[in-house]
């Protein structure tokens, strides 16, 4: 049995609702720099990537999802003191997968810090904790599953279903 792609996306197919891994149609990853203008080319990549596989109708939405993940990605890549240039092993990574009614979007980062959306007692106004609520809100489920092996941090993803197109 052959192994399509990196064994990076393990530990990820493992974390992610039950797809056939096997049956992915389509990915695209790239690695993002450590520097929050990394936002920007995470969206361009995101719009080139759904055009490319027609689905440029689910733009808005899986945008404002690839920016969140992507944002929360890179404040827990940037902790203070950091080095900010690591060009051999980029901390922060967009995965693009596309099953025939699905599609994923996937955010490594080098943090082992579990996600959390912010709790009732907060300021809703507070700009820590929205991201989340808005991943939940836009897309159909969302989780993240820990990198295993010599990779270390967590992998974020978030799904959404695609309608059945007309044949």
């Amino acid at each position: 049995m052959g192994t399509n792609g990196s064994t990076m996306l393990e530990p990820l197919r493992q974390g992610l609702p039950p797809v056939d891994a096997a049956s992915v149609s389509s990915s695209a990853s790239c690695a993002l720099p450590a520097r929050y203008e990394a936002v920007r080319g995470a969206r361009q990549f995101t719009s080139a990537t759904l055009t490319q596989w027609n689905l440029s109708e689910r733009f808005d939405d899986v945008a404002l999802v690839v920016s969140e993940l992507v944002t929360n990605a890179l404040r827990h890549a940037l902790p203070a003191g950091t080095p900010r240039e690591q060009p051999l092993d980029p901390p922060v990574r967009l995965h693009l997968m596309r099953w025939a009614g699905r599609l994923v979007c996937a955010v490594r980062d080098p943090s082992p810090d579990t996600p959390t959306a912010r709790g009732s007692g907060e300021d809703f106004a507070a700009e820590s904790g929205r991201g989340l609520f808005l991943v939940e809100s836009f897309s159909d489920s969302w989780g993240w599953h820990p990198l295993a092996g010599a990779l270390h941090g967590k992998v974020v993803w978030a799904l959404f279903r695609l309608g059945e197109r007309p044949r």
